[in-house]
């Protein structure tokens, strides 16, 4: 009878990935859920929506990421999708009927998009989460160009085909920040001379954010550069705007002018939701049947070692938990809250996975501190923004074609697979000397239900 301590793995992103690879040698059975067959590298994801690389130069099978740990014999990985979890009786349901019973659980299930409420916003601006996501985006963004082609035979359709050239990308943040750079880039030096009516350099970009500048986690100094940078690249980048609607036609919005609060409307066929996220409805699923406390956010909030409050056993990690990370010292500050990043992620997979064996060893858990290596985000070519924490130096904050390199170098370093490390380099090389973009093709055109003239 195998008597080993049952732990299962709910999702396969960076959390979940650590969890397993600190997990393997120990005297465990793993089981490890993920809806689709593939580990992403997400950072780069925006980079499969506009064109610059291809699916799987960011992604990988789970089975083949993970084969030294399934060499080891304890490992099963199920591809499934998780419909509910069992607290009372410790299992994990699946959406074929079956069930997983654990004795320990790890909940890595990630984040979806926040619509604020406006979920009918949806179907009009596409978030950007997986891997379907950045093929819906590729061809709504390559075919708007298409239909703006089509558009300019005639001077009557001027302000149709002006609302297929222009592009809104909601949210200030990294992911919106490098979504109107790369397609600035594509409009001003990928597509001219591609077509014959339109002349794609006089595409307009909007970036849309209700707070009043863009990179809001960065430092000022560092925010303001990127809005110069981004300028400098011919996006129109608008803050103060609170977005009150989204529809087929366009994008309407809110702004001050003067002590007066003002209505705008911008007219676009292809709008980008980068604004928020939510947790994954697991969340509510562990709110449900263990008492689980969620955030606005829908994220759940868990103890200084990742676990729930009534329920040890269960632990929460990656962008689902509303985590704080406690200092080395507590008498020197204060708990601060772990942000919804990838370092953060693989730090929580491995801290939830000692906590595990911590716990199987009857050993009390510890909680869990978080190490802040800084943050980067790119702005464009030869334009990024870097701001790093340096043991014994402190924070060290440059932008520019320095930060470029710098960004481009730790994303090669941190993918997954010295496969995908060689053809990123090469993809990025290529496009670096020749500006082509040699993702452009579209599996399936965007729906004609967007176009009123067809």
């Amino acid at each position: 009878m195998n008597d080993k301590a049952r732990v299962v793995i709910v999702g396969c992103g960076f959390g979940g990935i650590e969890a397993v690879r600190s997990l393997s040698k120990a005297p465990v059975e793993i089981t490890l859920v993920d809806r689709t067959n593939h580990h992403l590298f997400q950072p780069l994801l925006y980079q499969v929506a506009t064109a610059g690389l291809s699916a799987p130069a960011i992604s990988a099978p789970i089975r083949h990421t993970l084969r030294r740990e399934m060499k080891r014999g304890n490992l099963t990985i199920l591809q499934a999708e998780v419909t509910d979890i069992d607290a009372a009786n410790r299992r994990v349901l699946l959406d074929d009927g079956a069930a997983l019973p654990y004795d320990h659980l790890i909940v890595a299930a990630g984040a979806t998009h926040s619509y604020f409420g406006h979920d009918d916003w949806a179907e009009f601006a596409p978030g950007l989460k997986t891997l379907d996501d950045a093929f819906k985006i590729r061809a709504r963004v390559i075919g708007a160009f298409e239909r703006a082609e089509r558009c300019a035979a005639g001077t009557e359709r001027d302000a149709e085909r002006e609302a297929w050239m222009t592009f809104v990308v909601i949210g200030a943040g990294p992911t919106g920040v490098e979504m109107a750079g790369t397609m600035t880039e594509i409009a001003h030096h990928t597509l001219p001379q591609e077509f014959r009516r339109i002349d794609s350099t006089r595409a307009h970009v909007v970036l849309l954010e209700g707070s009043d500048r863009v990179l809001g986690s960065f430092v000022p100094q560092l925010s303001q550069r990127a809005r110069e940078q981004l300028e400098r690249l011919g996006v129109d980048v608008r803050t103060g705007c609170k977005v009150i609607g989204i529809d087929a036609e366009g994008v309407t919005y809110e702004a001050r002018d003067g002590d007066h609060a003002k209505t705008w409307r911008l007219p676009s066929r292809t709008v980008i939701w980068a604004a928020g996220v939510a947790g994954s409805p697991l969340g509510r699923a562990l709110a449900a049947s263990a008492g689980a406390v969620l955030d606005r956010a829908g994220r759940v909030i868990v103890k200084p070692d990742l676990s729930l409050p009534d329920h040890p056993e269960i632990l929460v990690i990656g962008d689902l938990a509303s985590a704080l990370s406690t200092p080395a010292d507590p008498s020197k500050g204060k708990p601060t809250p772990v942000p919804g990043v990838s370092p953060g992620a693989k730090q929580m997979g491995r801290a939830a996975a000692l906590n595990v064996m911590r716990r199987l060893k009857g050993q009390a858990t510890q909680a869990f501190r978080y190490i802040d290596y800084g943050n980067l985000a790119t702005v464009g070519r030869k334009a990024a923004v870097v701001d790093l924490t340096v043991p014994r130096f402190g924070a060290l904050r440059f932008s520019g074609y320095f930060a470029w390199l710098f960004w481009l170098f730790a994303h090669i370093w941190f993918l997954i697979g010295f496969r995908n490390r060689l053809i990123v380099m090469l993809d990025w090389g290529w496009a670096y000397w020749t500006y082509e973009r040699s993702a452009r093709v579209v599996a399936e055109p965007p729906s004609p239900r967007r176009d009123p003239g067809s």
